[in-house]
This record gives structure tokens, C-alpha cells and sequence, in this order.
């Protein structure tokens, strides 16, 4: 989630409609400016006995931030407490209840990108090794109870934490329990990013499946393959989904503005604090009528707030969102941004991959959507088939994106081999979480415990 940083330099005033849809079309760039950006987020467990440090013991999460100034991250406050660290490779940050999560640079290639997740990975570990904690690349916490984990001070998480019960059932374990990956990406105009959108939007059940990681809840299997992905079904019906107008004819910036504007509210920052607007209107705050701050009107920084407040498949604000993916090991982590810039950032492939899913009805994306966290690979496609059928065709398709854009490294390599931990997983026909049901049937013999072996 979003760390707000303190600004009124260059905040204009909203006073029109048509000012809501300036950040998406300003972050139009020519093809050669088009970046990667990657976010994934772990779980922190103590090694002596697996408990989730709370953010001010000894070793706990605000040692593990400041220890990052070592490496030359500076410290980001809030309320006087340090909540993200910000350096050359983005911004490491605090989730609800201590997952830490780095928001990479925006990166030219994908051996950019790994190098970048590689040096993370390596700092946090040394770090770790030294307060004594470790990181678990899940999609969800194995075996943790709600009320054993801890809650990170920041303003923001303290209102979403008294919303979420009042909208769905599984919004808490979202914010406490789960870790995912994104992937962030440009477009170069509105057409662009329609087609991109539809495109991945489309597909993002794809994605679910082939990075499912999340099958225990409590230290048992839950029934699921994505748990993660299932806890959003029941998460808040107002801001998650599939978003059936994108795929309607002239879907575009105003029309995304549109729904946005009938997305409730959760909070306005104000002089370093957050102001609880939850469920309220920013139609209303347009108006002047925000019953949190009656007779304001909002500046584009609310706006930019509210944008990071959705959470559907696919997000827009001033590029697209790709978050389907389960939290998983640092391969994978290089895997998702691969298959995605692969699928999008080729026009050849870009056109092969929306040929494969044009003909889909709403109906049908809906369903694959709802039954992939259960199924995973085995999910129905509209039409006929499951994503088993069109799973190497897909990746074949990402691969000739990655093979044309011939980025090399100082090998020589292109950027193709980033796809090889999902070619195994299509391969094999298993995805991750069913390797860990076999282990946690068979040599685990039913001890989640062992679930703390698949640390990063």
C-alpha cells in the first residue's frame, strides 16, 4: 500500500470533473520511456520461535527499517514514528501488520529489475541474520491467527482496520495476513491503455494461478490454491473485481474517473494526519459537502490518495497495476514482471495476447476469476477448457514479446530466461501451492512448521 509523503508544493485544487483524469493522461511516455516497476511484499517471523515481531520490541520492525541505513536508506516518519525507508531502489514500507515490502525504482529492463530484487533480498537477510528474523515467501501467512499478529502505527491502517468488517468478512485478513507481487507499467496513449488493460485484466487469473502460494490458513490446507486471491471475493464489493466496463466500447480515462468517483472514501490527509472519511463520497467532497472536512475542497494529492484506495485485478493512475500474484521466493518475484512487459510492451505480442481473450463474455471472465483461487490451472475458461489449455500459448506469446524488445545483460542474455520458473510450473502442471500440499501430506507429515522452509 501507499506511504504518503508530506507535500503542498504543486497540489492544485479540484474544481472540475475533467481535472480527475490529468494524472492518468500524464503518465502517457513514448515507448523508449516505458519502466518496470516491481513491489512484493514478505511476511517477518522471529527465528526462535516463528512469532510475527511487533513494530517496537527489540529486533522488532522498526529495528529491521532503521537497520536499512547501513545500506543508505533514509528514514520516511509519520506521527514520530518511522514507517518506510526511502534509497535508490525505491521505498521499503510497512504493511498492516508488519509485512515488509519493497516498492522498486521504475527500471528501465527486467535484469535491472532482478539485480534490484536481488540486492533487497541480500540486505534484508544480512539484517535479519543480525536482529534475528527471517522472511517467508507465501502468499499468506501459514498459521497465524488474526489476533497474533501486530499492528504497524500508521494512520491510514487504523481506519481501514474499523472499515473493513463493515464491508466483508475477509477484509482484515487482507491487511494482516497476506503478501502478493506487483508489477507496475506504462502506456504510451488512452488507446494503449485499453488495450493494455483489457489485456491484462483478462489474463489475471492466469497470473493467480500460476503464482499460487497461499493453501494453509491457521496451519491447515483452507481449500484453496490462492487463498490470498480468494479473500478479496469477500474484501469490499465497492473497490475490487474485474471491472466489466473496461471491456465496453469506449472505455478510457473519464470512464475509469467514473467509477473511482463512486468508489466510498476512506480518509483525507491533512497536516501530517489522516482524517476518517470512510464510506463517505468524494463526489460530496467535490461539492464541499465531505461531511469529514464540510466546506473543503479536495486537492489533486486527495485524489492521487483515493486512486490508491481500489483494488481491483488491474489498477490505473498514472500507469497499470498487475495484481493477481500471490508473495512468493526471489524467482518468482522476477517471473511476474517477465510474463507481464512480455504480454504488453511488444505490440506484436500485445495483439496475439488480446486475439486470445477477445471473444471471452463477461460472464465467463467473472467465473474464471471466481473459481481460480479454488482450481488454480484447472479454472474454466469462457467458452470451453481451462487455463491448463492456453497456459503455454500464453507464455509462449510473452516470451516472443521479451525475445523482440532484445534487451541483453552483459552476457548477452536476453530477457526470456526470467520466464523459466513459470515454463517448469506449466510443465509440470502443478503450481506452488499444490508442491506445498505434497509436502505438507507427505514429508511435512502435517507439521506447518515446515511451511518456514520456504524462506526467501
Amino acid at each position: 500500500m501507499s506511504t504518503r509523503e508530506v507535500s503542498d508544493r504543486d497540489d492544485p485544487v479540484i474544481e472540475t470533473v475533467a481535472q480527475l483524469a490529468e494524472p492518468m493522461a500524464a503518465g502517457e511516455k513514448p515507448r523508449d520511456q516505458w519502466r518496470i516497476g516491481t513491489e512484493h511484499e514478505k511476511q517477518v517471523y522471529a527465528l526462535s520461535d516463528h512469532h510475527a515481531p511487533s513494530y517496537d520490541e527489540p529486533g522488532g520492525i522498526r529495528d529491521l527499517l532503521l537497520s536499512l541505513r547501513e545500506f543508505g536508506w533514509e528514514p520516511i516518519e509519520e506521527g514520530g514514528h518511522v514507517i518506510a525507508m526511502k534509497g535508490a531502489d525505491g521505498t521499503v514500507s510497512l504493511e498492516p501488520a508488519g509485512q515488509l515490502e519493497l516498492s522498486g525504482a521504475p527500471l528501465e529492463t527486467l535484469h535491472d529489475t532482478c539485480n534490484e530484487t536481488g540486492r533487497h533480498l541480500k540486505q534484508v537477510k544480512a539484517i535479519g541474520d543480525k536482529l534475528g528474523v527471517g522472511f517467508l515467501g507465501l502468499g499468506m501467512w501459514p498459521d497465524k491467527r488474526r489476533d497474533e499478529l501486530p499492528i504497524m502505527p500508521k494512520g491510514r491502517y487504523a481506519i481501514m482496520l474499523r472499515h473493513m468488517p463493515r464491508v466483508g468478512s475477509l477484509g482484515l485478513d487482507m491487511m494482516l495476513r497476506t503478501c502478493t507481487i506487483q508489477v507496475n507499467l506504462d502506456y504510451s496513449s488512452e488507446a494503449d491503455m485499453a488495450q493494455k488493460f483489457r489485456v491484462s485484466l483478462a489474463l489475471q487469473p492466469l497470473a493467480t494461478a500460476l503464482f499460487a502460494n497461499s493453501p494453509f490458513t491457521e496451519g491447515k490446507p483452507n481449500g484453496m490454491l490462492s487463498y490470498r486471491s480468494h479473500i478479496w471475493s469477500d474484501t469490499d464489493p465497492h473497490r475490487t473485481g474485474m471491472l466489466p466496463f473496461v471491456f465496453e466500447q469506449g472505455f478510457g480515462y473519464e470512464r475509469y474517473v467514473e467509477y473511482m468517483l463512486d468508489v466510498p472514501m476512506y480518509f483525507v490527509f491533512r497536516d501530517g494526519r489522516y482524517i476518517d472519511a470512510a464510506g463517505q463520497s468524494f463526489r460530496d467532497f467535490m461539492a464541499g459537502k465531505l461531511p469529514a472536512l464540510p466546506g473543503e475542497l479536495p486537492h489533486m494529492s486527495d485524489w492521487q490518495d483515493h486512486l490508491s484506495t481500489a483494488f481491483p485485478e488491474v489498477r490505473l493512475k498514472s500507469f497499470l497495476e498487475m495484481r493477481g500474484a500471490d508473495g512468493g521466493p526471489w524467482n518468482r518475484i522476477c517471473a511476474l514482471p517477465a510474463l507481464w512487459v512480455g504480454l504488453l510492451y511488444d505490440q506484436g505480442a500485445l495483439d496475439a495476447a488480446w486475439d486470445l481473450v477477445k471473444g471471452w463474455d463477461m460472464e465467463g471472465r467473472e467465473r474464471l476469476r471466481s473459481e481460480v483461487p479454488r482450481l488454480g490451472l484447472d479454472a474454466p475458461l469462457p467458452g470451453g477448457g481451462t487455463l491448463r489449455d492456453i497456459a503455454a500459448e500464453v507464455l509462449a506469446i510473452s516470451r516472443s514479446g521479451l525475445a523482440a524488445r532484445a534487451r541483453l545483460n552483459s552476457m548477452g542474455e536476453d530477457e526470456t530466461g526470467f520466464l523459466s520458473p513459470l515454463s517448469e510450473i506449466v510443465q509440470s502442471g502443478k503450481v506452488p501451492a499444490e508442491r506445498l500440499l505434497e509436502k505438507f501430506h507427505g514429508p511435512w507429515k502435517g507439521e506447518i512448521a515446515h511451511a518456514y522452509e520456504e524462506s526467501l
